[in-house]
């Protein structure tokens, strides 16, 4: 049987978790929101047309903050387009996703379904085709008390208070050639910088987020966040992080290695940061947005009718091999949590995402929810350092990959200690934690997903990727003691006596 062994102690930390850590992503995309989150008529649907049954099942994860509206979309999207009498809203053609925009949900209806969702906005602007003034207006719009002409709009719209929207995008992905507006590091740069400035002059209680590279296969990675950060560094608080993992099929080992690359990207892009502030003598720190991230391959070039009303565009039905890897990516945004303060896992209804929905009928929870959603309601506290050691395997890309990948959480209100456990082989493991300050500590629980073939799915009408209670573990001489399922994730709660 394979063996790891962690070891921590209560006194060394890594960092305490940022809930935004746990956010997510809706775009003017497929069905994320015409759909998906916004669907008038529906039967579950309340007065505003919100889906109730979606929003049960975001309230139950407790997302925190949710990223709108895009993603590639906003860079071609007139903000003004979205807001005042719906009968009076434009129909527009949506470039990026060649569809087309019927603006009948737009910044007012995200803001207040935010309030249902109980989850804040991260919300974006756009620097492609839109202006710095463009988006100085709408923070005018959203956050200025009265007594302007954008904050009277927003009154004369029928939200007399400010929407006090705290965290703001500058663009998206704006090194891709596939974006409108696409830019050099150096034409972004300057464009986010001064942006920001208007719209921190507008209100100087927001956070900017500025665009990083797309992915780290960029070939501008590392010159484009020098660059931009070296333009904006005094006006923004983030830079933004982007990566998708494919297919599993052929080369599972390799797949599951892939949260590697995702720890190797962050690294890079905090050394960039510090490099810049290292070069410019500042004494702020600017930390990550990991704004997108998931898996995504299964629903790639499925065909739709082009210029149609929310199509079904990208939405990838997740198996339990997915599961595997999400938890690993959960894990690696964990050991960073002294720096990544905000992650959006991508996207959150029907689009890549882990709520799917029929139109007129059921919201179900796709296989990847589950370690999302466990991760978020019991991962927030104190994340501890610690030193793993165990059986590892080489792969196609990868060497030296443990088979457990893992993480331990300390949450002192709860006086809860909580250890995120992704056993990878096809082998049991016996996991053995030392935890120095939890002498008093005991299993209450552990919940697993395991057993399941790599390729099974859930649908609407039957979920067999499930959550599952395993036999606690044992508190031994060398400490807390479980053979960990081949194949599975794994979350151990330990109490106080």
């Amino acid at each position: 049987m394979n063996k790891t062994n962690i070891l921590i102690d209560h006194n060394f930390t890594v960092g305490k978790t940022d809930d935004r850590i746990y956010g997510s992503f809706i775009e003017h995309l497929g069905r994320a929101v015409y759909g998906g989150i916004f669907e008038p008529g529906h039967p579950t649907a309340d007065e505003d047309g919100f889906r109730t049954d979606v929003l049960d099942l975001i309230k139950e994860a407790k997302v925190p903050i949710v990223r709108y509206p895009g993603g590639n979309f906003v860079s071609g999207y007139n903000w003004r387009d979205g807001v005042g009498p719906v009968e009076n809203r434009p129909r527009r053609l949506e470039l990026a996703w060649g569809s087309t925009e019927p603006n009948t949900f737009g910044t007012n209806e995200f803001m207040k379904w935010c309030k249902k969702a109980d989850c804040a906005p991260l919300m974006a602007v756009n620097l492609g085709t839109g202006t710095a003034e463009d988006a100085r207006a709408l923070v005018e719009y959203c956050n200025h008390k009265g007594g302007t002409y954008y904050s009277d709009l927003r009154i004369a719209h029928g939200y007399k208070e400010p929407h006090k929207i705290k965290t703001w995008c500058l663009g998206n992905e704006m090194d891709g050639p596939w974006q409108m507006g696409h830019k050099t590091a150096a034409e972004y740069g300057r464009v986010a910088c001064e942006t920001a400035k208007l719209m921190k002059w507008t209100d100087p209680s927001i956070e900017t987020v500025l665009c990083g590279s797309s992915n780290w296969g960029m070939r501008s990675f590392g010159d484009w966040e020098a660059t931009a950060l070296d333009l904006a560094y005094d006006h923004v608080d983030y830079i933004s992080l982007h990566t998708y993992y494919g297919d599993h099929h052929g080369d599972l080992k390799n797949f599951l290695a892939k949260s590697m690359d995702m720890e190797a990207f962050i690294e890079s892009v905090i050394a960039a940061c510090d490099f810049v502030k290292g070069k410019k003598h500042s004494k702020k720190t600017i930390n990550l947005s990991f704004d997108e991230w998931n898996v995504w391959y299964h629903s790639n070039g499925t065909p739709f009718e082009k210029w149609s009303v929310s199509p079904h565009i990208l939405e990838d039905v997740y198996d339990f091999a997915d599961v595997l890897l999400v938890g690993c990516m959960l894990n690696v945004l964990l050991r960073h949590c002294d720096r990544v303060k905000i992650a959006c896992l991508a996207q959150l209804v029907n689009v890549i995402a882990p709520i799917m929905t029929d139109n007129g009928g059921n919201a179900w929870k796709q296989t990847i929810f589950h370690p999302y959603a466990l991760t978020s309601q019991f991962g927030r506290g104190e994340v501890l350092q610690a030193k793993v050691t165990g059986s590892k395997y080489d792969c196609r890309e990868y060497t030296d990959v443990l088979d457990v990948d893992s993480v331990c959480v300390y949450n002192e209100e709860k006086q809860e200690l909580v250890i995120f456990a992704v056993n990878r082989s096809e082998e049991e493991n016996l996991l053995t934690v030392q935890a120095g300050g939890f002498e008093d500590f005991v299993p209450v629980d552990h919940t697993v997903i395991a057993g399941f073939a790599t390729d099974l799915t859930n649908t609407a009408t039957a979920q067999p990727v499930q959550p599952a209670q395993a036999a606690l573990p044992q508190k031994t001489e060398k400490g807390i003691e479980t053979v960990l399922r081949s194949m599975s994730w794994n979350m151990i709660r330990l109490a106080k006596k």
